[in-house]
């Protein structure tokens, strides 16, 4: 079973940190997911670094745009303070417990985890980009940049679990800014590189190529989807970090990687960051369309004891009560085959769609129940 890991830019306790060199080399687990909103460094004429088309891959192609690009690129420390209690397991005993109560307990002591990551500034008053896991939980998180040793204190402005995007403000203006370029663009064998801060080393620079484009993994609670893979070399501390094409623009934002294997890494696409970057500064979050069913492929089997003509479709495995689908008249065993007048091929691609939908928006279903075709109207709602 493949095991895919985010890059670690969020905890690292002292003890850990004690023993990060000795055991850096043999760590496979790896931290690195509207309308464009107007602090865009190309919609507001700031100070948007290396757009211009590029003629080809020349000699100096690569380091003139990481001389451009570098400025804006910036490293992120968090802080998490928690209180640790030492543990013994004799208090864990309750005939330990009867005799000497609570009284013998050591009492906790205060730990800070520290966190290292990657994040990239969008606009020249300081928005900045990253992943949420690199700042999730964090009590202070400060960015540094690469024109200024002391770092800045950045607040969280907004940021969504489940796409795993982050923007942060730091109070400064006339910065660099990155533009974000155009990821559906993109085709497999392009370039591509990768600036962040791996292990710590500062705007270290990794080039590559797109390996593949729309690949779905699953990292503990998240499920990511339509992901960039890149064989740009990513590590510990690139998380957040931007993924860029010979233009210098962002093409993605370095998230993942295959822990079992090299040269495998993933990155949420700028497209991804344009449609929801609005959301984020001005309501502090994303609402994510929401239907109310969970899904399961079309196998040949389940074609064939329903009647389908071919495998295309997302076959409901159970409806959410109370869910637009649930109010739709949707049932478990029913075989979604059209939303919204599109054909659904996968279930990847219902959710997709569903995904796409503004809440509120009405939707006409078409479904096969018992060999025979049906409709129905749905009203997205928010996801709860």
């Amino acid at each position: 079973m493949k095991r895919f890991i985010r890059l670690p830019g969020a905890r690292i306790c002292g003890a850990f940190l004690a023993g990060m060199l000795l055991v850096a080399a043999a760590v496979l687990v790896f931290n690195l997911y509207g309308p464009p909103h107007q602090s865009w460094a190309e919609d507001n004429g700031l100070s948007a670094l290396a757009a211009a088309p590029l003629p080809g891959l020349g000699a100096d192609t690569i380091p003139d745009i990481v001389a451009n690009v570098s400025p804006a690129v910036v490293r992120i420390d968090t802080t998490v303070q928690r209180n640790a209690r030492s543990y013994n397991p004799l208090f864990d005993d309750p005939f330990f417990r009867q005799f000497f109560g609570d009284q013998l307990r050591i009492p906790s002591q205060p730990e800070v985890q520290r966190g290292m990551g990657s994040g990239f500034i969008v606009s020249s008053d300081g928005y900045i980009l990253t992943n949420e896991h690199v700042v999730s939980g964090a009590d202070t998180i400060e960015v540094t940049l690469a024109s200024r040793n002391e770092p800045y204190t950045a607040r969280l402005v907004g940021s969504d679990h489940d796409l795993d995007l982050a923007v942060l403000k730091i109070d400064a203006g006339s910065l660099p800014a990155l533009s974000l370029g155009n990821s559906d663009s993109i085709r497999v064998g392009d370039w591509a590189i990768a600036i962040g801060n791996p292990y710590g080393l500062d705007h270290t620079v990794t080039i590559g190529v797109i390996s593949a484009k729309g690949r779905p993994i699953t990292i503990e609670d998240r499920q990511y989807r339509n992901l960039l893979q890149t064989d740009a070399s990513i590590n510990p501390g690139n998380s957040g970090g931007p993924l860029l094409n010979l233009k210098g623009e962002v093409i993605g934002i370095n998230t993942a990687i295959n822990a079992q294997a090299q040269g495998i890494g993933f990155a949420i696409p700028s497209s991804t960051v344009k449609a929801v970057f609005d959301d984020l500064v001005n309501k502090g979050g994303v609402d994510h369309a929401w239907l109310g069913v969970y899904l399961q492929p079309v196998t040949q089997e389940i074609a064939r004891y329903f009647g389908l003509e071919s495998q295309a479709g997302a076959l409901i495995a159970s409806v959410v009560n109370g869910s637009p689908a649930a109010r739709a008249g949707l049932q478990q065993g029913d075989v979604v085959v059209r939303y919204n007048g599109s054909e659904v091929s996968t279930p990847s691609a219902l959710i997709d769609m569903v995904s796409g939908t503004a809440v509120g928006s009405q939707v006409e279903i078409q479904y096969v129940r018992k060999g025979e075709t049906r409709s129905t109207v749905a009203t997205i709602e928010v996801k709860k």
